[in-house]
Order: C-alpha cells, then structure tokens, then sequence
C-alpha cells in the first residue's frame, strides 16, 4: 500500500491539474455546456463513496410515495419530501450488495430533490452521462427497427439523437426534422413527418438551438398518435430549474432527459425525470406510458448500466439542493441577460448569428459568412487569447465536422463568476479585434507572425486583467 503515501511531487498528473487551474482562472469559458461547480460538489465527487458497490435502487417504501406522487402530478410548487425522514429511516432495498444504509440514503434525497426541482412523478440519478440517460429511454420504449423522430444534427441537434455514428442509430430507425430559415423548429414538418411515419418516440433536443420550443404543440401531435413524447434539456435544464425556460413536464412530455452539468451547475452525469406510475423495479410491468419510470429503472439497471457512481450521486443531490435555492433563480435570469447582451453586441460588430439571436444561453455565428474564415481558424485563434468556445456546424454547412462555418458560445460558465452586461460588451469588443487579426493573418500560421503574435498576447493580457478580478468556484487561492 506504499503508493496510497506517493507524493504528489512525484507524478505530473498533480501539475497539470494546477496548470488546468491556472488557465481556467486567468481565461473565460464560453463554452454553453461548460461551467464550474462548488466547493461542496467537488468535495462529494472526491469523496470516500468512490469505493462503494450499490447496483439496484433504494425503496419509498413508508415515505408516504402516494402522496408525493399526487402533489407532483398536480404540479403542487410548495410540495417537498421531508428531507430529515429521506435520510434518516432504514427502508428496505433493492440492491445486490450490502451495506448500503448510507447510499440509500444519499440517493433518496438526490431523487427527491430532483422530483421537486423539475416537477416530475419520478427521477431516476444513475445515469453516468446525457448520452447514457437517452439510450436509456430508446431502450425503456423501443425494439430495434422502431422509428425515432428527432433533430437533425445538422440542424442543431445532438450526436444522440440519430447521427450514424453512434450505436442508437444502428438499433433504432431514426428520421430528422430541422428548422426554418429563421431558425425555429419546422413544426410543419414535424407533424408531417410523426402522421406519415408514426414514430415510437417524438424527442425534442438540441446543442445548438437558440429558440425556446413550443412544447405544448409537439405534445399535441404526439398525443394524435401515442407516441412517448421525449424532451433532451440537457442544455437549458438549469434554465428550467431557474424558471426562464418552460419545462416539458408541465406540457404533457412523458420523460426528460438532461446532463447534471452545463446550466445545471452540477457533476458530470445523467439524469431522467418522468410522469407517471411508480413501483418496484423488480416487477416487470406492462408496456405502457402511464408505466414508464419503472420501464427506465429496468432500463437503466440491468439493462445498459451496472453499478451506479454513488459519489457523482451525491454531488448531484448538492447541486440540486443548490438549484432549489432562491439566488439560483437569479443566476438563471442573469445567463439570459447575458446571453442577449453578447449577442446584441457582436451583431453590432458585424457578426451573423443563427436566428439572429438567442432566447437561452446558446449563441451560434456563422463566421464563414460574416468574415469570410472557418470556425476552427477562429477558435484556435480565441484559444491563444484566453477565450474558450468551439467550432460548430450551422445548417446547410458544407465544411465537414473539422472545418465547420460556425462558432458556438454561451454564458453560463462566465455568470457562475459573476459577470454581467459590461462585460459582455468587452468579450464582444476582443472576439473582434480577434477576427480582425485572424483576417489580417488569412491563415493559422500566420498567427505566429511576431507583428500578430505580439497584438494577440496584448489581448491576452487583458483578458488575464479581467478574468482573475472574477473568481473561478472550488478554486483555492
């Protein structure tokens, strides 16, 4: 047990965190589905539950689960589970392995306080990832061959949701909708294509979608040929929680999915929220929507997970906790804010944006059409500054995944640290000067010339200035 006392002097792997530290607080992070977590989120996930085994589920068993699940279905806001009896009492389980009084707990509460954030009958915290908690669901509901209605990736939305890369897309049938020339969701097309190919799930998700969806016609078009009406709020679920999005829940949608990070503000990891009946996993039930939490329990584990990251559970449960408390409806408020303030200020700079702005967090340029150069010339030049975002496909992109037309870029991550409004207007002010040095390079080499170079860390410097007066959470001085 000799290397449980290596120093950490002696592996670099200590150094690199402390250089990833340094960049994170002398940079600003652009990246819509980046952000940073607190002290108690990270402090659960390096915490002693890594070591623990818990594959299967806690019980609600004497937790009155008939009547949470009435007040949920009605959508009753003042409900809330008595925390002090979720995460005290010893309740059975349905676990393989013992020991798990404490994880049971843990993983109670991480599912209450889920219920209660999205206004959902049943969550399900063991999802390891967004992509893990979708596959889930395909499974939960679908044979292979069925037919999944989606967003096009091209379009805006997300490798999940059909790209023939992945493994959903060689089990499930998948067929695209897009969106208008004003950047909005064809919904025209989306009832065309659900009568004509009658689809097992309607799913509404995006990475890069600037408008808000209206729910409540997508649910009726489901509803017409019953199908599982699924909604992907990986991106905008902390907007959600914060009350500046509509939530699916509220408009008839069966099941959510989303990631615990990006607006979230959580760990890494999944999540699944759904409408409708509660019961053992155990118990294998008919195929029907009102049973479709026990059918993604079963989904979940055994059917595409093992056991659960208990310690990545817990630091959900903090960051669920902290997404129910009032300021964090204020944060929620502030992203949007912000997110309209930079947007405003790069189309004042001449910058086309994807449906000429945004009503979230997301923001997407169409550099090749503004300026003339791709989005990967122009990320890799933002990098040398100090300004993090990525290279992103706009619809109808011709430039291959690796040299799309478009940038993508949100606030999130630079709210967490308090910016607001004027500082918008400065970022917007650099990405500029940024472009005009990239025009003036024409190429990526050329970014090394001494005359660019010098401009370029000029700017650096900068953004060095304003970042470090905006403190990065959970790192130490």
């Amino acid at each position: 047990m000799s290397n449980f006392s290596l120093n950490t002097s002696e592996d670099p792997i200590f150094d690199l965190i402390k250089q990833e530290e340094k960049r994170q607080a002398e940079g600003l992070e652009l990246i819509p589905s980046e952000n940073y977590v607190s002290a108690n989120v990270l402090k659960a996930m390096g915490s002693i539950l890594t070591n623990k085994y818990s594959e299967g589920y806690p019980s609600f068993e004497g937790l009155n689960w008939s009547e949470a699940e009435t007040n949920q279905r009605n959508h009753e806001t003042n409900f809330n589970w008595n925390e002090d009896q979720v995460s005290t009492q010893i309740l059975p389980n349905y676990r393989y392995y013992g020991g798990q009084t404490n994880i049971d707990r843990i993983e109670r509460l991480a599912i209450s306080r889920a219920m209660k954030l999205f206004h959902a009958d049943h969550a399900n915290v063991q999802p390891h990832s967004g992509a893990n908690a979708n596959e889930a669901v395909y499974f939960a509901w679908c044979q292979p061959g069925d037919k999944i209605l989606a967003m096009n990736l091209g379009h805006g939305g997300h490798l999940t949701h059909g790209s023939p890369v992945t493994r959903s897309a060689k089990i499930y049938n998948f067929i695209s909708y897009g969106t208008t020339e004003s950047g909005d969701l064809d919904y025209d097309e989306i009832e065309k294509l659900a009568l004509a190919e009658q689809p097992k799930i309607i799913l509404v998700g995006y990475s890069a979608f600037m408008k808000i969806p209206d729910f409540a016609r997508i649910a009726k078009i489901g509803q017409k040929i019953g199908a599982l009406l699924m909604a992907d709020m990986a991106h905008v679920a902390g907007l959600i929680a914060g009350g500046v999005h509509p939530n699916p829940l509220d408009y008839g949608f069966h099941v959510m999915t989303t990631t615990t990070h990006k607006t979230l503000r959580g760990p890494r990891g999944g999540l699944i929220l759904s409408n409708g009946n509660i019961a053992s996993p155990l118990k294998k039930p008919e195929h029907t929507l009102e049973n479709i939490p026990i059918l993604i329990d079963r989904a979940v584990f055994p059917g595409t997970q093992g056991g659960p990251l208990e310690h990545i559970i817990a630091a959900k449960a903090i960051s669920f906790l902290e997404a129910l408390q009032p300021d964090f409806q204020d944060y929620a408020k502030q992203i949007v804010l912000n997110a309209k303030a930079l947007a405003k200020n790069l189309i004042n700079h001449g910058f086309e944006l994807q449906g000429g702005g945004t009503d979230n967090h997301l923001i997407l340029i169409n550099v090749q059409k503004s300026f003339g150069i791709d989005g990967k010339f122009y990320e890799r030049a933002l990098d040398l500054v100090g300004l993090t975002l990525n290279a992103n496909a706009v619809p109808g992109d011709k430039g291959g995944a690796f040299r799309p037309s478009g940038v993508r870029l949100g606030t999130p991550a630079i709210t967490t640290r308090g910016m607001k409004e004027t500082e918008m207007q400065q970022i917007a002010d650099w990405m500029k000067q940024v472009m005009d040095l990239c025009l003036k390079a024409g190429s990526e080499e050329n970014l090394s010339n001494p005359e660019i170079k010098q401009d370029l860390e000029k700017i650096h410097q900068a953004v060095i200035a304003l970042s470090i007066k905006f403190k990065v959470p959970g790192i130490k001085e």
